[in-house]
């Protein structure tokens, strides 16, 4: 065997087996680069002042109809002190600085509508960070049919809100948890969890007297639960409105979205008809699928006008929009941009003055809204298809406006 100088003789084997190794040690020891998720900024609301000539569509709405909603919000900030702040922390002033603005609104025709709220108001963009664009879906009053008594197919029993539920604002004891809140009841000297949606359902409240009404359908029930206020024509004759009286302080649960993870609905064409279309389908799972919403509403009954939302005041169809008030006041204009279903099918666009006065166990956000779309057939038709993208604008008073950072 030749050897050349400096070198060991290797079999080709060896040499072959240690270059082999060398690589696979190599590989063994490169580190690999998972990508580790980066979780999405906290939510936070971001406003820009914009001209009313950027709103899309503002010269051709019909403002007077947004005035005359404006007009019951009115009625609710008049009973407010001066000095109390539009929550969340002021950011709409204080109930004095809405005294002229109201004032004002109680006299404006429908021609000068548009004049009345370009001069006493300033449009402002809003963000959640850097995305202007959200979720806004929709909402109704909902029709049952109901009785007194149970029987005859009247079964399901609708609540009156118990004496011993406690509901607790946590923006009283801790500013970062303004509107948020929890419920329950009080077990000891301790506030303790409420019954949840299952639980009541199969009779941890019964024998109290808390039926206001027995209606033949439980996905009726259920979806006026989700609404929140509802029209039950009685047996016999006559109607009984009910709206809102308190929730067992369980979170609010999607049930679509369980449906669309079990794959009977998809992403696509889930909706509040669709979703009804398979609980009636699937009676037999159609009470566990419910019950995985532990949410609870209780309610009152109504009279005068209504359905009445979490202001007070009376809803206004088409120009009512539920907030989340942990971002948005109530009270305040709000430009909406966006589309919504179209009675004769698919969209059309959506652009008009709204005046915050509701809220929604499902409203979270800094961009999110619901619209309220009144009582009926049609009504509930647009409100159970719309889950559209877009984007609105507030409207600040303009003295507050004036008064904020001139870079916003």
């Amino acid at each position: 065997m030749i050897r050349r100088p400096g070198t060991a003789a290797w079999p080709a084997g060896a040499l072959i087996g240690a270059v082999a190794l060398g690589l696979l040690a190599a590989a063994v020891v490169r580190p690999v680069l998972v990508p580790i998720p980066v979780a999405p900024p906290p939510e936070k609301l971001v406003l820009r002042a914009v001209d009313f000539a950027d709103l899309p569509g503002w010269r051709d709405d019909s403002h007077f109809e947004a005035a005359v909603a404006l007009r019951r919000s009115c009625a609710a900030l008049g009973k407010l002190p001066d000095e109390r702040p539009i929550r969340p922390g002021g950011l709409a002033g204080v109930a004095g600085d809405w005294r002229d603005i109201c004032a004002a609104a109680e006299v404006v025709t429908g021609d000068a509508a548009r004049d009345f709220f370009e001069t006493w108001f300033r449009p402002f963009a809003v963000a959640n960070n850097d995305d202007q664009e959200g979720l806004f879906t929709g909402y109704y009053e909902a029709s049952l049919d109901g009785a007194r008594e149970p029987g005859n197919g009247y079964a399901t029993p609708l609540l009156a809100r118990p004496d011993d539920l406690v509901m607790v604002g946590l923006g009283a004891f801790r500013a970062d948890l303004k509107g948020r809140r929890v419920a329950g009841r009080v077990v000891n000297g301790r506030l303790r969890p409420y019954p949840s949606r299952a639980e009541i359902e199969a009779g941890a409240l019964a024998g109290r007297g808390l039926e206001l009404v027995w209606v033949d359908d439980p996905v009726d029930a259920f979806f006026l639960h989700i609404q929140g206020s509802g029209r039950v024509a009685l047996a016999g004759g006559g109607e009984l409105r009910l709206g809102y009286a308190g929730q067992n302080g369980h979170p609010y649960t999607a049930i679509g979205r369980d449906l669309i993870a079990a794959g009977a609905l998809t992403r696509e064409n889930v909706s509040m008809q669709s979703i009804r279309a398979w609980l009636a389908a699937n009676p037999a799972r159609a009470q566990d699928m419910m019950d995985r919403n532990a949410s609870y509403i209780f309610f009152r009954e109504l009279t005068g006008d209504g359905p009445v939302g979490a202001q007070g005041v009376a809803l206004t169809p088409g120009r009512s929009l539920a907030v989340d008030r942990k971002f948005m006041p109530l009270s305040v204009p709000v430009w909406l941009d966006t589309v919504a279903p179209a009675a004769e099918g698919g969209e059309r666009v959506l652009r008009r003055l709204l005046i915050a006065q509701d809220t929604g166990g499902a409203i979270r956000g800094p961009v999110r809204g619901d619209v309220f779309w009144g009582h009926g057939d049609a009504a509930a038709e647009i409100a159970g298809r719309m889950k559209s993208r877009g984007r609105y604008f507030l409207l600040l008073p303009r003295a507050v406006a004036e008064a904020r950072a001139p870079t916003e």
